[in-house]
């Protein structure tokens, strides 16, 4: 399978939660899992949220992106370009006006599902989304 990682399958992997074991598991048995830019951006955005939160500390949450930019740093993934391309398919998507997509949960589809990538997401919504649009998925549960 040439997978797509979502951000909620990342964050699980990086910080402590009911799913890490799970996506720990299947990261390390894909070969060539594939990113995005928009993917690194949400990355950093849920390990800040986490920090908000207080469910993680500071000085941990820098040493999670630390673990992430030397796995970028050594091509652990591949990293998908965002493209015009990538933006008119979740603009065309949304247009539908059948379901609640979210922008970024539209862009991710369309990068994923334009390289031709299994969607692999935790994130209810977006795998319900992804099967309406008949996109190939697959959803990683706690």
């Amino acid at each position: 399978m040439k997978a797509y990682i979502d951000t909620s399958v990342l964050v699980a992997y990086y910080c402590p939660e009911p799913l890490s074991e799970r996506a720990e598991t299947f990261l390390l048995a894909q070969k060539e899992p594939a990113i995005s830019l928009l993917t690194e951006v949400e990355f950093f955005s849920a390990v800040s949220r986490k920090v908000r939160e207080k469910t993680i500390e500071k000085k941990d949450a820098g040493k999670i992106i630390a673990k992430f930019i030397s796995h970028l740093d050594g091509c652990h993934y591949i990293c998908l370009p965002v493209e015009r391309r990538h933006f008119q398919l979740a603009r065309d998507w949304i247009s539908i006006f059948q379901f609640a997509l979210r922008t970024l949960d539209a862009l991710h589809l369309a990068i994923g599902s334009s390289e031709g990538r299994t969607i692999v997401t935790s994130d209810p919504g977006l795998f319900k989304f992804a099967k309406a649009l008949t996109i190939d998925t697959l959803f990683i549960a706690a």
